[in-house]
């Protein structure tokens, strides 16, 4: 037996680093949406100044990544194109874009365009996209919504994702306020409401003082920042509230729809070859994508399909982490075969 440990250590140390496999954790998303899971996807439309620009590389590199996400069925590229066909027009207005999807038996018509592209190193493009539900009553889905907000996971909800969260919370709240006129927006003068809290509730507003004695004495007018706190404001009719970021509890009965035409889902993203985050991303994507070709993550970053791909691959899982969409990590490890 003292022999054998010793030989069993001598063995480990030849084999060398052969012994152990590299470790990398493959990130895991799904569909959170169970309502939404049949999606059909409009031709991408090339709006850069690249003329040479393959829009087609675009929709199918969205369709193939999409598809590859559990929980959704993307309708065919081809049958989309042959029914945009059939009806003799690209849809446009909110009304045709939903009537294409109802033909075409989906949940949601995606609707994107290249904004922004350079072929040449350091690669660059910008993906606009819109999730349109065919479903009218059916309203935005913001960033933050599904994630473990009031629980013990919150600590590790993303800095990005957080502040993205806070942002669009805060944007959806100040459209409640700012002052609409029938002309369009207009700002009402910092004098006017100042005036108007004074003229409020002149009898409600305590002094403190003998009425006798204001007849004989000049009583100071009272002060607007102390008035406004007397005078309950309360919240707007449709003010965004925080919680709607965890999904209610279900209801017993329907609820009465409410129209909405605006997307349920925007996202607009940046890709630069040149950016850390990007390239690391991308050197994890293609160690579990098993690419045999030569070049490694550098070689397929170059193919500009390639390069297109992955990208429609961050805009789509970004989209999907940031709405409560990313599972936990799957570890998966490796014998290289050089060593």
């Amino acid at each position: 037996m003292r022999l054998i440990l010793p030989i069993f250590g001598i063995l480990f140390l030849f084999a060398g680093c052969a012994a152990f496999p590299d470790v990398h954790e493959q990130p895991q998303y799904h569909n959170p949406f169970p309502q939404l899971s049949k999606i059909a996807i409009v031709p991408f439309s090339n709006q850069s100044d690249v003329p040479t620009l393959n829009s087609e590389d675009v929709t199918i590199g969205y369709y193939g990544e999409l598809q590859k996400i559990p929980g959704f069925e993307v309708v065919p590229v081809g049958v989309v194109r042959r029914v945009m066909e059939a009806n003799g027009k690209y849809p446009t207005t909110i009304d045709e874009i939903r009537a294409l999807g109802k033909q075409l038996g989906a949940d949601v018509v995606v609707v994107g365009s290249v904004t922004d592209f350079k072929p040449y190193y350091p690669k660059r493009t910008t993906l606009a996209v819109d999730w349109y539900s065919v479903n009218p009553g059916f309203h935005p889905i913001p960033p933050g919504y599904g994630l473990p907000w009031g629980t013990s996971q919150e600590e590790y909800i993303p800095e990005s994702h957080i502040r993205e969260a806070e942002f669009a919370l805060a944007k959806a709240q100040l459209e409640t306020q700012t002052p609409i006129t029938k002309d369009g927006i207009s700002a009402v003068p910092i004098d006017q409401v100042q005036s108007e809290l004074l003229l409020a509730k002149p009898a409600e507003v305590g002094t403190g003082i003998d009425e006798e004695k204001t007849k004989s004495e000049e009583i100071l007018p009272p002060n607007p920042a102390l008035l406004a706190e007397e005078i309950e404001t309360g919240l707007p009719e449709n003010w965004p509230d925080p919680r709607g970021f965890v999904p209610p509890p279900p209801s017993k009965n329907r609820p009465i729809m409410q129209q909405h035409d605006r997307p349920i889902i925007s996202q607009i993203r940046s890709y630069n070859e040149n950016n850390s985050d990007f390239t690391e991303a991308a050197q994890q994507y293609v160690y579990h994508l098993d690419d045999s070709r030569i070049g490694g993550w550098q070689g397929f970053l170059d193919r500009s399909d390639d390069f297109i791909r992955f990208c429609c691959y961050q805009h789509i899982t970004e989209m999907l982490s940031m709405r409560g969409g990313a599972g936990k990590s799957r570890v998966a490890l490796r014998w290289v075969e050089s060593r």
